[in-house]
C-alpha cells in the first residue's frame, strides 16, 4: 500500500496543494477549543480528562488529512475517532450501566463486529456514501439514551441530544460531495464544528452522570 498516495475525497480539495482545503483544515480549531473548554470542567475525572485529549487528538489528526490529503493523513484521521468511540463506550458500559471493568471492556469491544456489519447495511442505502460508517455510532447513542430512559434520565436526555447532533453534522458530511456543484466550498467544515460540539456535549453528559451519581 502506498501511504504516500493522495486523497481528494472532498469538494473543497481542487488540487494536490497544502492548503487546498484551508477552510477545511483550519475548522479542526474547533476540536482543539471543545477539548480545552471541557478540560477546565473535567478536573478530577480522570476519564474525561483522558476523553478530552483524544478529542484535542482528533482535531489535530483531521487537521493532518486535510492538508496532507494522503492515506498515512486519512489514518492519522480515522483512528483517533475510533479511539474516542471506544473509550466513551467503556465510560458508558462502566458508569452509567454500573458494569465492572472487564465486562465493560468486552461490550466495548463488541463495537468493532456491531460497527462492520450495521456499516455495510447503512452502505447499502447508497446516498449515505462514506458517511455510512458513522451512521452505527448515531445509532448507538439513541439506543443507549432510549434504554436509559429510566435508570438515568438526565443523562438519557443528554445522549439523545448528542445523537441528535450527531444526525444533523453526518447530514452535512453526505451533502458535501452531492451539493458541490453549487457550493464550491463545500459542507464538511460544517461537520467538524457540529462534530466538535457535539463530542465536547457527550464529555459534558458523562461529567454531568458522574457529578450526579457521586
Amino acid at each position: 500500500m502506498d501511504w504516500m498516495a493522495q486523497v481528494d475525497a472532498y469538494c473543497e480539495r481542487t488540487d494536490a496543494g497544502y492548503w487546498s482545503e484551508p477552510v477545511n483544515a483550519v475548522t479542526n480549531a474547533s476540536f482543539l477549543v471543545a477539548a480545552a473548554v471541557m478540560w477546565r470542567r473535567t478536573g478530577g475525572l480522570a476519564l474525561g480528562r483522558a476523553l478530552c485529549v483524544v478529542l484535542a487528538v482528533i482535531g489535530v489528526g483531521s487537521f493532518l488529512f486535510h492538508t496532507h490529503a494522503t492515506l498515512w493523513a486519512a489514518m492519522a484521521d480515522v483512528l483517533p475517532i475510533l479511539g474516542f468511540i471506544l473509550l466513551y463506550l467503556f465510560a458508558a458500559h462502566r458508569d452509567f450501566w454500573g458494569l465492572g471493568p472487564w465486562p465493560a471492556l468486552g461490550l466495548t469491544a463488541l463495537f468493532l463486529p456491531y460497527a462492520a456489519g450495521t456499516g455495510w447495511l447503512f452502505g447499502q442505502l447508497g446516498f449515505l456514501g462514506s458517511s455510512a460508517g458513522y451512521a452505527p455510532v448515531a445509532l448507538l447513542i439513541l439506543v443507549h439514551a432510549g434504554l436509559l430512559a429510566r435508570r438515568a434520565p438526565a443523562t438519557a436526555r443528554g445522549l439523545a441530544l448528542g445523537g441528535g447532533l450527531l444526525v444533523v453534522s453526518l447530514t452535512f458530511r453526505t451533502l458535501d460531495e452531492p451539493l458541490c456543484a453549487v457550493l464550491p466550498l463545500g459542507t464538511h467544515f460544517l461537520w467538524h464544528v457540529l462534530n466538535a460540539v457535539m463530542l465536547g456535549w457527550m464529555i459534558e453528559v458523562y461529567r454531568r452522570h458522574m457529578g450526579a451519581t457521586h
